[in-house]
């Protein structure tokens, strides 16, 4: 991780116009097939873990999400990573650092080992030197999505989505996927879904 120009990078423009906005975050809502994914489960991998490492596989061909505004500064990182929130045994919220590994089996093992770690220790885990792809699954809730959650602290991208829906043969899940304006315009956005949906095709 580390600082560069903005004015050295392809998004120049968007910080100039962006970094100051009180509400820099857009928000993309798509309906994502994940027939496949789903039939995956009988294989016993998770479904949230499927989606976190599809998530960053798409991310990483997408230049733009090696770079993130912290505060007025633009950082970019070497590495990826995505985010899980886990409710760990106190019946209480633990976030997950997961970073990003192409072998899904080996992505697997780590998203269980930390994943469990953080369950039980009831201890949040993070890769500070990761841009990290925040997520948040509600998977016992028909959602349509969530818009504009932001904090003014956390820039990162970040995907939101409730339970899948079957319908015939078909698996549909909507989620949203919003992004700080600096990091991205809507062309990388729109690439990015595309990228996941081609990920969770395979």
């Amino acid at each position: 991780m580390r600082e560069v120009d903005p004015k050295t990078t392809s998004r120049a423009m968007s910080y100039e116009y962006y970094i100051d906005a009180p509400m820099p975050m857009v928000t993309i809502f798509k309906t994502m097939d994940v027939t496949h994914l789903v039939k995956l489960t009988k294989k016993g991998y998770s479904f949230n873990m499927l989606m976190c490492w599809c998530i960053a596989r798409a991310a990483q061909s997408v230049p733009e999400f090696y770079l993130l505004p912290v505060g007025k500064k633009l950082m970019q990182y070497d590495s990826l990573g995505v985010n899980v929130i886990i409710k760990n045994k106190r019946g209480e919220l633990s976030t997950c650092d997961i970073p990003f590994c192409g072998d899904l089996d080996e992505f697997a093992r780590t998203y269980s080992e930390l994943t469990e770690r953080c369950r039980e220790n009831c201890e949040n885990y993070e890769l500070p030197d990761h841009m990290i792809v925040g997520t948040s699954a509600l998977v016992h809730y028909d959602l349509d999505g969530v818009a504009n959650f932001y904090s003014g602290i956390f820039n990162n991208p970040f995907l939101i989505w409730g339970k899948y829906r079957c319908r015939w043969l078909k698996a549909e899940l909507k989620l949203s996927f919003q992004f700080h304006h600096v990091q991205m315009d809507g062309e990388q956005a729109c690439r990015f879904l595309e990228n996941l949906q081609e990920c969770m095709n395979r």
